[in-house]
Order: structure tokens, then sequence, then C-alpha cells
């Protein structure tokens, strides 16, 4: 499948199979993460991988949009590594976690697995749930799985503005 294709028929996954995601293809969707591009090459992404009954336990705490997948990814970024910009001391570490979740949701979607991007969660009670270090910035949660028979993009999936609404040639010069 073509970029363009996998970008249009990838959705998020809100329904979830009891399959179990094999090694080889939680270890693919973590290399995407790894090689994702990161201010400077800095690389302060930190991804926790939620698998055990007991952690999916404390993900429940914190969030109800667990959609009761048999895995999840919580991505952060380490403040500590994270790129600074120097003009207003801008972190580039949010944008940063924010591309790598990006590049596994679209290896997991090329493998057959779904994701869905999380960011309704308590910041606070997922650092104390999983005993984050505190330069440790919680930024994404992706449950992932593979998808139940009955899985669909949700109605609005497929409306798109048209172009024009968002692109910009010269207009602000």
């Amino acid at each position: 499948m073509n970029f363009i294709n996998l970008a249009e028929e990838r959705y998020s996954l809100r329904t979830f199979s009891n399959k179990t995601v094999e090694k080889e293809k939680l270890d693919l969707v973590l290399r995407a993460g790894q090689l994702s591009p990161t201010a400077c090459n800095n690389q302060p992404q930190r991804i926790l991988v939620i698998e055990s009954e007991e952690a999916l336990e404390k993900l429940k705490k914190c969030t109800k949009y667990h959609f009761n997948a048999q895995m999840a990814l919580l991505v952060c970024y380490d403040k500590d590594v994270s790129w600074k910009r120097s003009f207003d001391g801008d972190d580039s570490g949010v944008v940063d976690a924010s591309i790598v979740a990006t590049h596994m949701m679209l290896q997991a979607a090329e493998i057959g697995l779904g994701t869905t991007w999380v960011g309704y969660f308590d910041p606070a009670l997922i650092i104390k749930e999983f005993s984050l270090p505190g330069n440790f910035v919680p930024v994404a949660l992706l449950p992932i799985g593979y998808p139940s028979e009955d899985a669909k993009p949700f109605n609005g999936h497929y409306k798109r503005n048209s172009i024009d609404k968002s692109v910009f040639y010269n207009k602000f010069s």
C-alpha cells in the first residue's frame, strides 16, 4: 500500500479484538518510533509498553478511553533531553513525542494493527500510577491491537475540508 492510501485508510480504532499482538509486530512499531525524526536528533522519546493485566488496570484509572485494548503505548518525552529553542525556551518535546506517536500509528496500520490517539488522561495520575521519573512528560496514549470484527471508523472519519482551507500560497507575505 502506498503512503497516501495508508493515510486515507487508517482510522482511530475504538473496538479491539482479544488477539494478542505478536512481539515481532510490537518491535516493528517501536522501531518506527525509534527512527522518527526529533529536534537536533536528541531522541527524547520515552515509551512505556502497557500490557500486563495490572498495568492495564492502572491505565483504566487514568482514562476512560482505553477501549479495552490488550496493550497500550504511553508516549512521553524526557524534558532533560529534549531540545529547547534559544529564542524563547520553547521545548520541542511535545512535538517530538507527537512525531514518534504518529510514526508508530502509521507503522501499526501498515501491518494490520489499529491504534487511536488518546490525549484525554490525567497526567499527574499517569505519572503516579506508573511511577514515571520526574523528567518524563506524558504526551499521548496509544491503545494498540487488532481490530474487532465489527470495527469501523466513526461516521465523520472520511470527511475532509478542501485543501484550500489549510494551505495558503504567499498570502501572508
